[in-house]
């Protein structure tokens, strides 16, 4: 791809997590020349011990640029008042519908734009469903950067309308996901200032994900209790931010993945013990988001999973719906598709033992259901 950028703009280093390679950052996400594993970012021990002297809460754990901001982040912790009691659990929803665009997306396309714009990008590219790519339209708009996203032709009318109002310019594409993958890949080909700013490989994003995982233990400050964390998977890129977070704060909880069972390549990896993602022939589901069978962090999240000692449900279509209606009936959060992965998988995991009655879980919503209407 076009734009490989020079390395001496940013400190730090990219770190393979799987053979532990180090390389000088770059713009372009790459994969390790050693294993084929994206690369995780980690900043220069100065940053880490004193911070970045930016504006971002947590510049000191971050790469270090000028930030750009919307009013991500700090999302609401809310006591859930309906399946929490009706279950038995200390149960808690951590509602990232709040953020700007209305999804958790902004906090990984915050650090991204940030770097990339801090590294001399003009321009910047994605390939996504809808959620990550408004992110990334936003944020571009706010920096000053022209932003091209690649969609399904299929995606939600309401996202895609959302992207265009930040004045990204929408290319659809017809056929399977991966489809825009490629597209996009093609475009940075022909167009040498044309980054692309991949959610799901850059190693600048995840970082901006593990700030879900800061917030929750500032939130939730007990030390030494056993506790639960439930979101939807599809990339892998959340779960694998927020591990990150977790280790770095030394509270790590016990990781849950929740997958649509149209979509299950990582569900079906821990069901068979594997430690890559398994072969899956991907059917139509609600759950949008979450329908990647080829997630590019899927080993990463695997990994992540089980060094936790947490596991992984398949959620039914019938399932997404009624946690859907439910969470907006009983709890008064409307919620994606794809959000309403992680409540419905609750009760699974109570059924099979893996919640105990009174367990402190908290749920990841992770975008509003306004898009989804």
């Amino acid at each position: 791809m076009g734009g490989s950028g020079g390395s001496d703009s940013l400190p730090g280093a990219l770190v393979c997590p799987t053979c532990g390679r180090r390389d000088p950052p770059v713009l372009q996400p790459k994969l390790c020349s050693t294993c084929g594993e994206p690369f995780w970012y980690e900043p220069p021990e100065q940053v880490c011990a004193h911070g970045s002297g930016g504006d971002h809460p947590y510049a000191a754990l971050l790469p270090p640029a000028p930030p750009i901001l919307l009013g991500e982040g700090h999302t609401p912790l809310l006591r859930s008042q309906w399946l929490g009691p009706q279950l038995g659990l200390d149960l808690w929803y951590k509602y990232e519908g709040g953020n700007p665009t209305g999804s958790f997306k902004d906090r990984g396309a915050s650090v991204l734009v940030s770097t990339l714009q801090a590294m001399g990008a003009k321009a910047v590219a994605d390939d996504s469903s809808g959620n990550a790519g408004a992110a990334l339209a936003a944020y571009a708009a706010r920096a000053g950067l022209k932003a091209t996203l690649f969609v399904p032709d299929h995606a939600s009318p309401r996202k895609l309308a959302q992207i265009e109002a930040y004045g990204a310019k929408l290319n659809r594409v017809r056929g399977p996901r991966y489809r825009c993958e490629e597209a996009v890949k093609e475009a940075c080909q022909e167009d040498n200032q044309l980054i692309y700013a991949s959610h799901n490989l850059s190693p600048y994003f995840v970082e901006g994900l593990a700030t879900v995982a800061y917030e929750l233990c500032e939130d939730i400050p007990t030390m030494g209790e056993e506790w639960h964390v439930v979101l939807p998977v599809g990339g892998g890129g959340l779960l694998v931010g927020m591990a990150r977070g977790f280790s770095r704060r030394e509270r790590m909880p016990r990781l849950h993945m929740a997958q649509p069972k149209a979509c299950a390549p990582l569900t079906n990896a821990i069901l068979e013990h594997s430690p890559v993602p398994a072969e899956v022939d991907p059917l139509p589901t609600a759950a949008e988001g979450a329908s990647i069978p080829r997630p590019h962090r899927g080993r990463q999240a695997l990994s992540a999973v089980r060094v936790s000692g947490g596991t992984a449900v398949a959620v039914s279509e019938e399932g997404i719906h009624e946690a859907q209606k439910g969470l907006a009936q009983g709890e008064g959060i409307l919620i994606e598709p794809t959000s309403a992965l992680a409540p419905a998988a609750v009760p699974q995991l109570m059924s099979a033992g893996t919640l105990p009655v009174g367990s402190r879980v908290v749920v990841v919503l992770t975008g509003t259901g306004l898009k989804a209407l």
